[in-house]
């Protein structure tokens, strides 16, 4: 037994063991579950069809005019090459383990580093595959867990973070790319430190360190001896996506410096001073990219979750024409070395995920990939609503609305996204639709207080002793659901995972009589415990939003509001899905909330896959995920 079987095991005993009777664990190859019953053929032959749509994700230009895309293939993603639009995808990279994207190195090489776990432990290796050999050579260390892998600009050295397990002070590590077994400590950090780009000239390094969402630190690293110097040491703003202008003196930075939304600036690299770029959209800048010359700036907004890209001639201000897109979500942008293609990943509501390049040179637009979406009828798709409900204290909360081409009243499936500063954005989702068309449910995603994307003072509306104040504008959503003649405010299942799980379990607790159900998936049961047992590199960024379970009144907080210790509440059924090897949230967080439910008289179902971490990744983990899931809403939902 490994030391996060014991740690559940522990967990279990402590909380008072099975109290109304052992309930058998069935074990299937990795996976082991209670509860849950047979899986019809029916039920496994229709969902495969939406399980085997694809996605497929830009990851660089290679220098010989193709492209390298993040694709699945099997069981996992991995790296393949495309060599023209709608050309054949050749795969490159073959593991048992999802590849974490590629970063190709500059020049002529054809070189790109990419990184690789072990079941889901996000203990990270870093690797070089050269595409011309096939060769790969390990950079990092075993046994550390190492990140954000930025290459120099002529291509000769690699940095990145390294963190050990317990250590909430990372390093900044560099090597020579050709020679990994040079690799020394560039800098011995402070807390959750990333780098971040290079100066032309190689003698400079940018580094972040993050504290929270709504604050972060920028440093300038000298490469040459390791001094490192803060910029604007006394402001309390985020700094995000930055890159050096071409003479190194200034750098363009995305920051909420003195406005509510993210903006680019144009920082002075000696003075700190800053001065805008981008104007005051309402929205934020959530990614940019400058043309290698200094003179184009590509920037992407999130325009209330949906994304806008933009084009600007950084001396001048002046914007120019950009390429007319369909409404999605876009990632992964970047110029080509020559400064004329822009590619980048686009994913809209009905569409999964493509490579596009964009020659802005031209203005040409070209889709370079058409993933495929299982033999489904894409006319089939629903797309969303926005839409927004007054919560209790006045606020409007935005949510987008998924209804089936039906007749209602349809039972409501309440999407809550993790983070908590993440944001439901409109993209693609085969599951979405395979509940919408197959199930005839509707689909609620919200993003409630405490949400990234409408600013500062909503990202900050959940923090501490705030934290239930999220929870409640469920039950406002509720109220709302139950004015929609369409919808079914007796048939109501809350879904989520990570933070979204806690606020499963929350509102479980708090609303049992209102709801039908709910699945809490890898979900926080109990901030003292999570915090206690969360991975020690992380410990601290989580106290930042969550608080500090060292503080008495914060931790006499967290007893209050721990659904695991209010048990007796959750009355509606339960369904529970953890991965052994998660690191954020670790396993014993779902035994404990299953041995309590257990303990006082509930009979939760229950998921836990022994191969997997921070969710499942693996395709035939999450073909078995989506099965049961459906087998639960059958059942929730009285569907025959």
């Amino acid at each position: 037994m490994n030391s996060l079987k014991l740690l559940a095991a522990s967990c279990l005993m402590a909380f008072g063991g099975l109290a109304h009777g052992q309930v058998e664990r069935v074990v299937r190859g990795n996976l082991e579950m209670e509860n849950i019953p047979e899986i019809p053929e029916e039920v496994r032959e229709r969902l495969l069809t939406y399980q085997n749509v694809r996605g497929a994700g830009f990851q660089g230009f290679l220098p010989d005019g193709g492209i390298l895309i993040s694709t699945r293939f099997g069981e996992t993603s991995q790296i393949h090459r495309v060599d023209m639009p709608m050309g054949a995808r050749s795969q490159l990279t073959y593991y048992d383990e999802p590849v974490g994207g590629a970063n190709l190195r500059p020049g002529d090489s054809g070189e790109f580093i990419f990184a690789r776990d072990r079941g889901g432990d996000e203990y990270f290796q870093i690797f070089v595959f050269d595409t011309q050999s096939g060769r790969v050579r390990q950079v990092s260390e075993d046994e550390t867990r190492n990140g954000s892998a930025s290459w120099s600009e002529d291509g000769e050295h690699v940095a990145w973070y390294r963190s050990t397990e317990g250590d909430p002070d990372w390093d900044i590590m560099i090597a020579s790319s050709d020679n990994p077994d040079d690799r020394r400590v560039l800098v011995e950090g402070e807390g959750a430190v990333f780098p971040g780009d290079w100066s032309a000239d190689g003698t400079q390094l940018a580094m972040i360190r993050y504290y929270s969402i709504t604050h972060s630190d920028l440093f300038v690293i000298n490469t040459d001896n390791g001094d490192v110097r803060q910029l604007n040491p006394d402001m309390d703003v985020a700094y995000a996506a930055h890159e050096f202008e071409p003479g190194g003196e200034t750098m363009l930075v995305v920051t909420d410096a003195g406005a509510e939304f993210r903006r680019v600036v144009r920082m002075n690299v000696e003075t700190g001073e800053m001065t805008d770029v981008s104007p005051d959209h309402g929205w934020d800048v959530q990614a940019m990219d400058l043309s290698p010359d200094g003179r184009t700036l590509a920037y992407v907004l999130n325009a209330g979750g949906v994304s806008e890209l933009r084009l600007m001639d950084v001396r001048s201000g002046r914007e120019i024409a950009g390429p007319q897109l369909p409404v999605g979500l876009i990632g992964g942008m970047q110029w080509d070395d020559a400064g004329e293609r822009i590619g980048f990943t686009l994913n809209a509501a009905t569409s999964p995920s493509d490579a596009w390049i964009y020659n802005h040179q031209d203005r040409e637009l070209t889709r370079w990939t058409q993933s495929e979406v299982g033999g489904l009828n894409t006319e089939t798709f629903v797309e969303p609503e926005l839409i927004s409900f007054e919560s209790f204290d006045g606020l409007e909360v935005p949510a987008f609305v998924y209804r089936p081409d039906s007749e209602g009243p349809h039972p409501v499936i309440i999407s809550i996204h993790g983070g908590p500063e993440g944001q439901y954005r409109p993209g693609f989702s085969s599951t979405f639709q395979y509940w919408l068309n197959e199930l005839g449910a509707a689909v609620i995603a919200p993003n409630v207080r405490g949400s990234s994307g409408y600013g500062r003072e909503y990202v900050m509306m959940d923090n501490v002793f705030q934290r239930e104040d999220s929870v409640r504008d469920i039950g406002a959503l509720l109220d709302w659901l139950a004015q929609q003649p369409d919808l079914d405010a007796d048939r109501v299942v809350v879904y989520g995972g990570s933070y979204g799980g806690y606020m499963v379990l929350a509102s479980m607790v708090h609303y049992s009589d209102r709801l039908a159900g709910g699945v809490d998936i890898v979900g926080i049961s109990d901030f003292r415990t999570f915090l206690e047992n969360t991975a020690g590199y992380r410990r601290d960024l989580r106290r930042a939003e969550y608080g500090d379970e060292r503080d008495p009144d914060i931790s006499a907080f967290f007893e209050e509001i721990s659904p695991a210790r209010q048990a007796d509440r959750i009355t509606a059924p339960l369904f529970i899905i953890q991965g052994l090897n998660d690191p954020r949230v670790p396993a014993s967080e779902a035994e404990q909330i299953l041995a309590r439910v257990r303990e006082v008289g509930g009979d939760p179902w229950y998921l836990l896959a022994n191969d997997e971490g921070h969710g499942f990744r693996k395709k035939s983990n999450r073909d078995f995920q989506r099965e049961a899931e459906t087998m639960f809403f059958r059942e929730v939902f009285d569907l025959d």
